[in-house]
């Protein structure tokens, strides 16, 4: 029998910590002996081991506690889940290692030759410097985040803009930039816009980063701080869209 100073030195716990566990639940308190102090066993050893190996694998303590009462099966069960859920972390720390290496030695990730060929295209049809750059920094942010998804929204635009009709509703974006909120030609566009869209997707979920990405609003939230008409062209389209 061991010392609970003992016990947390073999564990590589503290002693404050194992008290906490009594407090909660997860370790039963073991009988004090003649002199007082408590006195654990081989077997206090080995549930103080799991729960530890548990709380440190992100198992909340109150999900350790209903384990006590899982048999076997629930429990290699659960041992299964919280393994599949420290793989899928373990490799989105290992691509955020990857980018943060990429921007220590300046090589934020590159855009693709074909987006970089789509961008002279845009200045060659008369979109201004400052779309080109907006979308340049649109594609660097994506590619650079979301690469399993990037490639089909770049395609899905290049082909809207390689459309002479779509592309001149995108060449009326662009030159809307410093009208007036209020001028009626943003209302236009917005309708016209968004009968575009609906044409191309119908009622379909448009094209999108997962549900999580902050990217779409950053971008569009950038894009609506530099341009009061933009900002209500943006409010008008969602409009249109019923988004």
């Amino acid at each position: 029998m061991i010392t609970i100073g003992q016990l947390a030195k073999y564990v590589g716990v503290s002693t404050k910590t194992i008290r906490v566990y009594h407090d909660k639940g997860l370790l039963p308190e073991p009988d004090r002996a003649a002199c007082g102090y408590r006195r654990y066993g081989a077997n206090d050893a080995i549930d103080l081991i799991k729960i530890r190996t548990l709380a440190e694998a992100g198992v909340p303590l109150a999900r350790i506690r209903t384990l006590r009462s899982a048999s076997d099966a629930e429990f290699q069960q659960v041992l299964g889940e919280i393994d599949d859920g420290l793989t899928a972390r373990i490799r989105g720390l290992q691509a955020t290692q990857g980018r943060l290496r990429q921007l220590a030695a300046g090589r934020l990730a590159p855009l693709p030759a074909e987006v970089g060929a789509h961008l002279e295209r845009l200045a060659r049809w008369g979109f201004t410097p400052r779309w080109v750059d907006l979308q340049r920094d649109l594609w660097i942010l994506v590619f650079a985040t979301h690469p399993d998804r990037a490639f089909v929204l770049f395609h899905d635009q290049a082909e809207t803009t390689a459309d002479p009709e779509l592309r001149q509703l995108y060449l009326d974006y662009d030159h809307a930039y410093d009208l007036d909120a209020d001028d009626s030609r943003i209302d236009d566009l917005a309708r016209r816009i968004g009968g575009a869209t609906r044409e191309r997707y119908g009622h379909d979920v448009l094209p999108a980063l997962d549900t999580g990405s902050q990217i779409p609003s950053l971008i569009q939230g950038t894009v609506n701080t530099s341009s009061p008409a933009w900002q209500r062209l943006d409010t008008l389209i969602r409009a249109h869209l019923g988004a």
